[in-house]
């Protein structure tokens, strides 16, 4: 909280007026409505003054606070999430960077915020990418110093990508090589642990995380190497790879969209019409089945709502794309793609 926010808050607390206050310091009544405002400032000379009538103590009121707790930052993420959905990217965007502005040195703050926006810069399809992504570059640059392993590393991964990106290969090398090697899996023994105390929960917790994420590394991989066999005109393997890809993912339960994620990329590439319209309709129908992973043994203790959420942002980008982009354009005049297209929009 600001200053002038401080003063206002603090004053309305103890019911006094502006004019009460601006009595007691010595100064105009504008004045103290000016402070207020943001728009100027108490001399220095006021301010234990103003401190001790407002019943609070100077690094309060000067907003002396070093980092914020990890509810308010939580809390602050989901305000910045808000006002990507009611107000738009950009006011998001400058939302954040005048909270980083009062807490620079918050790491936490910092790494979740950064995190957030650069999701959310994909996931809402946000235009002119680059002029953000150079922003958060030099945030990623700043945290890959940081003595936190978790935020070094995703830091470190994020440069990694960028570097990717620009095909400044050897840059990326480098930062490969910045990234700590360690032979002992700590999750894994924190999961034993808990066992061994008799905290199943917890620890099941873990190993449904660990089988989630390995599931997804799976089909990361998968996708390369599909990416891979389509650049060498590989397109059998290509084609096993996607089989692959859908059927590991439905025997793992995973959310209901994403087994068809491959097949359908495959079939845009090779535009192929039967093909791409079976994957699209089975990929739209099964984003409006929730996920409920506690139907499943595997993931009895994991939370979906977040997936779900996602799911829906994903369908209304796909429709999107259907309707104004390039992707299905071999599509267009083909009656059932037209009949699926408004029946997806009937359904949003």
């Amino acid at each position: 909280m600001k200053i002038n926010e401080i003063i206002r808050e603090k004053r309305e607390a103890l019911s006094l007026t502006q004019k009460q206050v601006a009595d007691y310091l010595g100064v105009s009544t504008p004045a103290v409505h000016k402070w207020e405002k943001g728009s100027s400032y108490p001399d220095i000379t006021l301010l234990p003054a103003l401190a001790r009538l407002l019943k609070t103590d100077m690094n309060t009121l000067l907003s002396f606070q070093d980092d914020l707790s990890d509810v308010e930052i939580v809390n602050f993420v989901d305000e910045v999430d808000k006002m990507v959905q009611e107000k738009g990217y950009e006011t998001a965007f400058q939302m954040a960077m005048d909270k980083i502005h009062d807490f620079p040195t918050c790491e936490n703050l910092i790494y979740s915020v950064i995190v957030y926006l650069t999701g959310a810069l994909i996931l809402y399809n946000i235009s002119e990418q680059e002029r953000y992504e150079k922003v958060f570059e030099a945030f990623y640059e700043q945290l890959s110093n940081s003595q936190n392993t978790e935020i070094k590393e995703m830091a470190i991964s994020m440069l990694i990508s960028y570097s990717l990106n620009r095909k400044d290969f050897s840059k990326a090398e480098e930062i490969i090589h910045t990234l700590p090697s360690s032979s002992i899996d700590k999750e894994e023994r924190i999961a034993i642990l808990y066992t061994e105390q008799g905290k199943y929960s917890d620890a099941l917790k873990i190993w449904e995380h660990r089988i989630l994420n390995s599931m997804t590394e799976i089909q990361t991989a998968l996708m390369n190497m599909l990416d891979i066999a389509v650049k060498e005109k590989r397109m059998e393997d290509a084609d096993f790879y996607a089989d692959i890809y859908e059927q590991a993912s439905k025997l793992f339960y995973v959310t209901p969209w994403i087994p068809y994620h491959a097949k359908l990329s495959l079939s845009i590439i090779k535009k192929d019409k039967n093909e791409c319209l079976s994957a699209l309709t089975s990929t739209l129908t099964a984003m409006h089945e929730k996920w409920k992973p506690e139907e499943s043994p595997l993931y009895k203790h994991l939370d979906s709502s977040e997936t779900n959420i996602l799911s829906e942002h994903f369908f209304s980008m796909i429709l999107d794309e259907m309707e104004q982009g390039n992707e299905f354009a071999f599509l267009e005049k083909n009656q059932e793609y037209q009949k699926l297209l408004r029946d997806m929009k009937n359904l949003l």
